[in-house]
Order: structure tokens, then C-alpha cells, then sequence
């Protein structure tokens, strides 16, 4: 069987999506591993709501087995007060017993985010997904500033991972800049992996 990247992520909008397919579509690029998107379901103050166990629509959600075997992990979550969204953080906060087995140390993670402005805590979300990540032992994969459009965007995109400027109303489509740095993600994390896993 084939290795997988994982691709989670919590999208309300769909511009978190849209980030997640081409980075599945960078991964894709590299032959011998492919990428496996996976949602999240969303979270409710009232303790009676409830989901179905399947969407009606879009991805799957994402499971333990799913992260238990996966070669490599990309991690997506819309900007929430410079923060990851409550259901992403949720999800997270459920993978007690793949830490204390020590399933993600050593695997390939990225991160992703959308958000508002280009201001509007990019970088932090980005650094919340990394620090549960970084407690599994999960090796860190960013974007090098070889590649050219880091330096030259206008609107997304930070060494730490590729990010998306939605405006205000959540309808800016995905930059042209921003859908490189996504494609070049998926390729380099797949890359990476790729290496790691015949150590």
C-alpha cells in the first residue's frame, strides 16, 4: 500500500478547503506517496448537538487510525483571534493516546491557515498547530525562502506555511501567489517524506 499524507483540516467558509486541495495537489505531484483530505466536524456550546458520524457532503472526517498511519501530516485551520479554530483544537485535543504511543514522532507536519487580513494573526494560528505538533515529536516542514514567491507575495504566505487573505466577507478567491505556496507545500512535505521514510 501506498503511504499518505494526512491533509485535516476545519474550513467554514471554504477557503480553507480550496488551500487544502492544492497542497493534496502538490503532494500528488511526487510519485510513490499520496494525500488523504480529511475534515473535521464542528464544534457546539450546546452539549446536546450532535453530527452524523459521516458529512453529508465534502470530505471524511478524520479519524485516529487516519493520523495513527499516516507518513506525513498537513494542518489546516481558518484564523480564529490568532488561534486555530475550536473544532480543529478539538480534534488535537483527542489524540492523547497517539502521543503516548509516540505514532507522530518523526513524520513530516505542516501547517495552513486562512484568515481575514493579512494582519489578522496569520502566523500565530500557524504556530498553534505547530506547538501540539511539536509535543507528538513531529518533524516540522515550513517554506524555504528558495522558493521565490515567499519574497514577492502581496497577499498570503510565510516561511512557517502558506496562508490565504479572505477579506472580510470571506469571498477573496485564493492569489495566484497563494495557490504556488500551497503547490509548493504539497510537493516539498511529500518530498520529505518520501526521504524519511526509506531512513
Amino acid at each position: 500500500m501506498q503511504p499518505y499524507i494526512l491533509v485535516v483540516y476545519y474550513s467554514r467558509y471554504g477557503a480553507t478547503k480550496n488551500m487544502a486541495n492544492l497542497i493534496a495537489r502538490g503532494i500528488h505531484s511526487v510519485s510513490g506517496i499520496e494525500a488523504k483530505l480529511r475534515t473535521v466536524p464542528p464544534v457546539s456550546a450546546t452539549s446536546e448537538a450532535t453530527t452524523t458520524a459521516v458529512p453529508s457532503d465534502g470530505d471524511p472526517y478524520a479519524t485516529l487510525e487516519d493520523l495513527k498511519n499516516c507518513a506525513g501530516l498537513a494542518m489546516g485551520s481558518p484564523t480564529r483571534f490568532g488561534n486555530m479554530a475550536a473544532p480543529l483544537k478539538y480534534f488535537i485535543d483527542s489524540t492523547s493516546s497517539l502521543w503516548l504511543s509516540g505514532s507522530l514522532s518523526g513524520k513530516p507536519a505542516s501547517v495552513f491557515s486562512s484568515s481575514a487580513s493579512i494582519h489578522g494573526g496569520q502566523e500565530t494560528t500557524l504556530i498553534s498547530m505547530m506547538l501540539p505538533l511539536m509535543h507528538h515529536g513531529a518533524l516540522i516542514v515550513g517554506i524555504p525562502y528558495t522558493e521565490s514567491t515567499l519574497i514577492t507575495t502581496t497577499t498570503g504566505g510565510t516561511p512557517y506555511g502558506p496562508t490565504h487573505v479572505a477579506g472580510a466577507d470571506s469571498k477573496l478567491p485564493i492569489s495566484e501567489d497563494e495557490k504556488t505556496l500551497c503547490l509548493a507545500l504539497g510537493k516539498r512535505l511529500a518530498t520529505i517524506t518520501l526521504k524519511l521514510s526509506k531512513i
